[in-house]
């Protein structure tokens, strides 16, 4: 998260104190308070889901642990990796059109950079299970063998603090990320740290943080809690300005405030904190989300429930035991022996003697309940059969099942469009990080159609902030190019593909596309959407003019 190496605190000039430090980590503890119950659910539903994958922690051996809740999780899963998101930039004014052309072709190119699409699938997870998965967007100058560039990354909300009461996260006046980094590594690269008095707070530091912060069962005996504080500051002029600070216990490593080159300019020039949550079913007035194991994790249980008394009961049924009189006369041993031919026996042997046990035909509505449970489950997590590719009610027509799948997609779709929602926000950060950052034309290999590809250079010069002439009032005034970002799935669904060439085939068989009916064609078209319209419209005015 540096974008620098850092001078060491001490050797610039101090804005920040040691003071300043104790200050915000009083206000970290104060926000780790706020934040205490959804902490809470989090670790509770992490380790539900993770004792129900692993089988452990249930020595009752007549339950069951049925995958219902796990089925619709993935399902849905697949259907977000499905529309991995990819975006087109589009400029707001004409002179930007080559610049938003050549973000739109080098944009893919950063992502794959740093693995966005494996980040993209475990944050889902996250989103689906626990209703919040976080993005982290920031410049790392290490990469590119120190060149720099930017680096998104998976970041665990558990680990990230907000102000209390604030419904954005860019709301707060202060945000705080804490992680846990190899110690003699933070040392190397600290040498402040090196002296014992530094390694005593280092150590005191661990069990205060580390354990509560980070989420699992890391051992923190070499590891040691660093806290990224990132905080806004209004300057006199009324710009605010994004600082960032870094610190351990109560020594401060670095602060962009202390910092000559970041002192009156800010961290990130967009002011923004470097963080973006997805979030799928929103909790009102706050950044916080409720995912299918919030929804879902009580039907699951009462199914699991229900599983484990039938197949009891079934153990119980499908076991052939016996009543037998003390005064038998058989002997047990060459009774359960199943290959003797011959069981010599005492007296007579009848009915009142050794009967078979037999149960009571199992009562229906306790499987009918079952039922009800699993279509209960499948209807609040939005994964019923029909959305699973199955049709029932003796649907047979392939239109037919393919307008119910559509329907059933409708959850699906509405989480899809909080991710693309998330993702456009994401993007931004990246177009502002390029205009910062990227001073020097860089090279981008662009993967085209049919394997083939071309290289484009770049850098910030188009998008730079730049003099735009003297207002009515004598000032200069500056320009700054603006873009709109439009996302859509890297790979559509197949019967969306199936129905756009249905409807192509359509308009070609009515005639339409004829040659002398340009004018007619164009007049139809300019009520229609869909994907392609605006390229064809283009190629039917080239005909009429030609």
């Amino acid at each position: 998260m540096f974008k620098k190496n850092h001078a060491p605190a001490s050797e610039v000039s101090a804005r920040v104190t040691s003071a300043h430090v104790l200050e915000a980590a009083e206000r970290l503890r104060d926000y780790k308070a706020g934040k205490q119950a959804l902490d809470g659910r989090l670790l509770d539903e992490t380790n539900w889901w993770h004792r129900r994958l692993d089988q452990k922690g249930d020595t009752d051996k007549r339950r069951s642990a049925s995958a219902w809740l796990f089925n619709s999780i993935s399902h849905k899963h697949a259907d977000l990796c499905d529309h991995y998101p990819v975006c087109r930039i589009l400029p707001r004014e004409a002179g930007d059109e080559v610049d938003a052309d050549l973000l739109s072709r080098i944009l893919p190119v950063i992502t794959e950079r740093c693995h966005f699409e494996r980040i993209y699938s475990d944050n889902c997870w996250s989103k689906l299970k626990h209703g919040m998965a976080g993005y982290g967007i920031f410049w790392n100058p290490a990469l590119e063998n120190g060149f720099g560039d930017i680096d998104i990354r998976r970041v665990d909300v558990s680990n990230l603090y907000w102000a209390p009461g604030v419904s954005d996260i860019q709301e707060s006046p202060h945000l705080f990320l804490v992680s846990l980094e190899d110690t003699q590594s933070l040392m190397s690269r600290y040498p402040m740290l090196s002296r014992q008095e530094a390694w005593s707070r280092l150590s005191a530091s661990v069990p205060e943080l580390g354990g509560s912060y980070i989420s699992g069962s890391e051992s923190t005996g070499d590891k040691t809690a660093v806290v990224d504080w990132y905080y806004k500051v209004t300057m006199p002029d009324g710009r605010t300005l994004l600082h960032y600070a870094k610190f351990v216990g109560e020594t401060l490593l670095y602060a962009s405030e202390n910092d000559p080159d970041y002192a009156d300019r800010g961290w990130y020039d967009h002011g923004l904190y470097p963080f973006v949550l997805d979030v799928y079913f929103p909790k009102e007035g706050t950044p916080e989300g409720y995912g299918l194991l919030s929804v879902g994790r009580n039907a699951q249980g009462y199914i699991d429930e229900l599983d484990g008394r039938l197949l009891e009961y079934a153990n119980w049924a499908s076991r052939v035991r016996y009543w037998a009189k003390r005064s038998l006369g058989v002997s047990e041993q060459d009774f359960l022996d199943l290959d003797r031919h011959i069981i010599e026996v005492e007296g007579d042997i009848d009915e009142e003697k050794l009967r078979q046990i037999t149960l009571s035909p199992m009562d229906s509505a306790l499987s009918e309940l079952r039922q009800m449970k699993i279509e209960e489950l499948k209807e609040t997590t939005g994964t019923k059969d029909v959305s699973l590719g199955s049709a029932s009610g003796g649907v047979t027509a392939a239109a037919a099942i393919t307008a119910l799948q559509e329907a059933g997609e409708k959850g699906s779709r509405d989480c899809l469009a909080g991710t693309y929602r998330a993702y456009v926000e994401i993007m931004c950060q990246v177009i502002e990080l390029i205009r910062q950052f990227y001073d020097s034309v860089r090279t981008f290999r662009i993967m085209g159609e049919g394997g083939q590809y071309s290289y484009v250079s770049y850098s910030n010069r188009g998008i730079a902030e730049r003099e735009n002439g003297v207002n009515g009032e004598g000032e200069i005034s500056y320009y700054r190019p603006v873009f709109d970002i439009d996302v859509k799935a890297e790979k559509e669904s197949p019967h969306n593909r199936a129905e756009r060439n249905q409807l192509m085939l359509t308009l070609y068989d009515s005639g339409m596309l004829d040659e002398g009916r340009e004018t007619a064609a164009l007049r139809a078209l300019e009520g229609m959407e869909f994907e392609g319209a605006a390229t064809l419209r283009a190629m039917l005015r080239g005909q009429g003019e030609a």
